[in-house]
């Protein structure tokens, strides 16, 4: 698990001439590429994401959308063309206290309580005894935030596996940041935790007025999202609202929508190349 994208990472695309406005996206791409080896991975994306929205990163595992995911928080190497976050090239250091980024595996110290776990990385994110009740603050609400506060005192490799995903997702919520990007956040939740989750999602987006990018390959998720970035062989399929790929496709389901438009796409002749 990582609350921030370290600077030193490969920054693709211009720095702005001017300071970010509220208007500004919280992600905006020209031309994305990522190659591994001989491969291309993602290959020419373009898009936008909405600031204070849930946009939904949908597509079959293998697709390319954890490789996006890292290049958006500046840790993917061998990126090219135009990539801004938050009105600013990926992996910029102001970035650091901004972005929240939570990857598919659980990465929390097991020998470590809850809290403790929360109190680590707060540390990192707030140094100094000046910011000490800030940093309770701010552990507490995170720990709330994702129902874990009776289970604060245990320690987080006695927790079954979707409350260590809640102890990640606590970790990024640390410092109310603008833009979370979470890798897969439900996999292996049972459907009770997943509503619950999701419930936190629009609570996050609509009360506090943060981004939040998602990934998935559950197509029903989808419905759940203000826009949908929809992935496939490493190119991106469609980028809209789910009410208007269902009636840009007449389906009744952004699943329905997606198959729609992958058969589409192998209908048009291109060159492909495997990617994971």
């Amino acid at each position: 698990m990582m609350n921030n994208a370290p600077g030193s990472s490969p920054r693709p695309g211009p720095a702005p001439d001017r300071p970010p406005t509220p208007h500004t996206p919280a992600v905006h791409a020209e031309h994305l590429s990522v190659t591994r080896g001989t491969r291309t991975v993602l290959r020419n994306l373009g898009f936008t994401v909405p600031r204070g929205q849930i946009t939904g990163l949908l597509g079959p595992s293998g697709c390319g959308k954890s490789t996006l995911m890292r290049a958006l928080v500046g840790t993917q190497a061998k990126v090219t063309g135009t990539l801004d976050v938050l009105g600013h090239p990926a992996g910029h250091p102001t970035l650091r206290t901004r972005i929240g980024y939570v990857t598919q595996a659980p990465s929390v110290y097991d020998d470590l309580t809850v809290r403790q776990n929360l109190d680590y990385f707060a540390a990192i994110l707030n140094p100094g005894r000046a910011a000490a009740d800030r940093r309770a603050e701010d552990v507490t609400r995170a720990i709330a935030d994702v129902d874990l506060t009776t289970h604060a005192d245990s320690l987080a490799g006695n927790l079954s596996g979707g409350q260590r995903n809640r102890v990640s997702l606590a970790v990024a919520l640390l410092g109310t940041p603008d833009l979370l990007v979470l890798d897969e956040p439900t996999v292996g939740l049972d459907p009770v935790l997943r509503r619950d989750l999701w419930n936190l999602f629009d609570d996050i987006a609509t009360a506090r007025g943060a981004t939040l990018l998602v990934s998935s390959h559950v197509m029903d998720e989808a419905e759940r999202c203000h826009r949908l970035l929809l992935m496939r062989d490493g190119e991106l399929l469609a980028d809209d609202t789910p009410d208007a790929l269902r009636a840009r496709t007449g389906t009744d389901t952004v699943e329905e929508a997606f198959l729609h438009l992958v058969d589409e796409a192998k209908a048009a002749p291109r060159t492909k190349e495997t990617t994971r």
